[in-house]
């Protein structure tokens, strides 16, 4: 007797940096979230899909909780969060080994109490012995109910099967939502956005606030290559020589590196063009998110 389909919503939630984006782009095998050791680096929700023989997986990769409220750009990932949850099949909480903080204490009253939210404990790689793992998952699940936990390394690529068969377990017998060759419901503009968002926040992350963005104004595509024109928006004046680096080196190298990306994502040559502009106040103005491509 054939297994039936099974298909649904995985929501991937945690406080910032615990690997969220990495764990999501290592189930899916492609990089449709963009990776920063910054925190803050997801801003949207962003779906990914993996479909099996029997299982089709609609991940919503979402920003880390935040728990400063002060600005427009932190209560709107907060709600992004928030609907998430809400709207998913099964919950994966991920949390890094050996470490929990207020940040991940207070993302546990959102969960779902159902029996469907899965603790992951990402990077375990980093800690010495099985008893230390014990005793950190013990605390944690005396704190909220569970139904399963999978230890993993998203970057070494270690329990990711054993946590796609717990995931599989736990969603609805469905239809499958998109064709097989699917990998996300963001366009192309999109990701290329973010592909030049993530090379921004590797090079000058330290040096340059959080007020940053990438609009693409630009998309020109045919059979032969793609003619890209991308806009970095950014707060103030004092950012742009931040981003440009001495004699524009680092926007250069910025450029460079994504448009190498493109060209493995489109599979065509690709011509990229990068410039800054100066948006003052941007990311603590609601409306000003919305304009910009913020949910």
């Amino acid at each position: 007797m054939t297994a039936p389909f099974r298909c649904g919503f995985v929501a991937v939630v945690g406080r910032p940096n615990v690997g969220k984006s990495t764990l999501t782009n290592a189930l899916i095998g492609s990089k449709i979230s963009i990776v920063s050791r910054k925190a803050q680096t997801t801003r949207h929700r962003i779906h990914g899909v993996l479909t099996r023989d029997n299982e089709q997986f609609v991940f919503v990769d979402t920003p880390g909780f935040q728990t400063r409220h002060g600005g427009a750009m932190n209560r709107m990932m907060n709600r992004v969060v928030t609907q998430a949850l809400a709207e998913v099949d099964v919950t994966v909480h991920v949390v890094e080994a050996g470490k929990w903080s207020a940040g991940d204490e207070q993302l546990l009253p959102l969960l779902p109490k159902g029996g469907n939210t899965i603790l992951v404990v990402n990077k375990v790689d980093a800690l010495k012995s099985k008893n230390d793992m014990f005793a950190y998952v013990s605390k944690i699940m005396a704190l909220h109910p569970y139904s399963a936990v999978v230890p993993v390394s998203a970057l070494r690529g270690i329990q990711l099967e054993n946590l796609l068969q717990e995931i599989a377990a736990r969603l609805p017998e469905s239809e499958p939502m998109f064709e097989v060759d699917t990998l996300t419901d963001r366009p192309m503009r999109f990701i290329a956005a973010e592909l030049i968002r993530e090379k921004i926040f590797r090079l000058v992350g330290d040096e340059l606030p959080y007020g940053c963005t990438v609009i693409i104004e630009q998309w020109d595509e045919n059979e032969s290559g793609a003619r890209i024109a991308a806009c970095v928006v950014v707060e103030r004046e004092t950012h742009k020589p931040i981003l440009l680096g001495t004699g524009g080196a680092h926007m250069k190298r910025i450029a460079s590196e994504a448009r190498q990306d493109m060209v493995k994502l489109l599979e065509k040559p690709v011509f990229l063009d990068v410039y800054i502009k100066v948006r003052k106040g941007w990311s603590d103005r609601e409306s000003a998110l919305r304009e910009l491509g913020y949910e």
